[in-house]
């Protein structure tokens, strides 16, 4: 696993999918400020980069969870990777909804499962895991049985790591903050003397810059 981090890391600082500015920080819908900001879903942009992702996926699935029966994406970013996935497994996908829709037939989990259907969840990105989390439980208040979560990079919060013991959910990654910000002072992308305040935001982002 250790090559496919840096592997996915180095795609991900290449296409600008993570951009790194420390000196002039971003500002999240969450009202966080970050000297990083991570939008996987322009890897769909880049068909060697996509290959590569749903490919690695794949394997991951085919060696931790044998017996997946459904692939399921969580909206939206995942769903385009999720199928992807599937497709690549030849397994049936389904998606997740933040929420159940306001019309309908208000699904929250859209597309054609059964009662019991082992299912592994499609992520592009794990922050605090609220949104990923909520996919899950969706899930299995569907009746699915969730084996396991595979994203595309997590930032390794403490608090997310705290989430998903307590929901009893094994997450696995492609890539992960540490590895991501070790290539990117090798390669240039950022200095050395900012390793470090790249290392602080991760301990408390919530109160970072504030």
């Amino acid at each position: 696993m250790k090559n496919i981090s840096r592997d996915i890391a180095q795609s991900l600082l290449q296409i600008k999918a993570i951009k790194l500015s420390p000196a002039n920080f971003f500002t999240w819908a969450s009202g966080w400020h970050s000297p990083i900001y991570c939008d996987n879903r322009t890897t769909l942009s880049y068909p060697e980069v996509r290959k590569q992702i749903y490919e690695s996926f794949a394997e991951i699935i085919t060696a931790k969870y044998p017996e997946a029966e459904i692939i399921a994406g969580v909206a939206t970013g995942a769903i385009a990777h999720g199928a992807l996935v599937a497709e690549k497994m030849g397994k049936p996908f389904i998606y997740v909804r933040s929420a159940p829709k306001t019309h309908g037939m208000t699904n929250q989990v859209e597309g054609v499962y059964h009662l019991g259907a082992k299912v592994v969840v499609i992520e592009d990105l794990v922050s605090t895991g609220g949104s990923s989390l909520n996919a899950v439980e969706a899930l299995r208040g569907a009746g699915c049985e969730v084996l396991g979560m595979v994203a595309i990079f997590t930032y390794g919060f403490p608090t997310a790591e705290e989430n998903f013991a307590k929901a009893g959910v094994t997450l696995d990654t492609l890539s992960n903050y540490n590895t991501m910000i070790e290539l990117a002072v090798e390669e240039g992308y950022v200095h050395a003397d900012e390793l470090e305040t790249l290392k602080e935001w991760r301990k408390d982002p919530a109160n970072w810059k504030k």
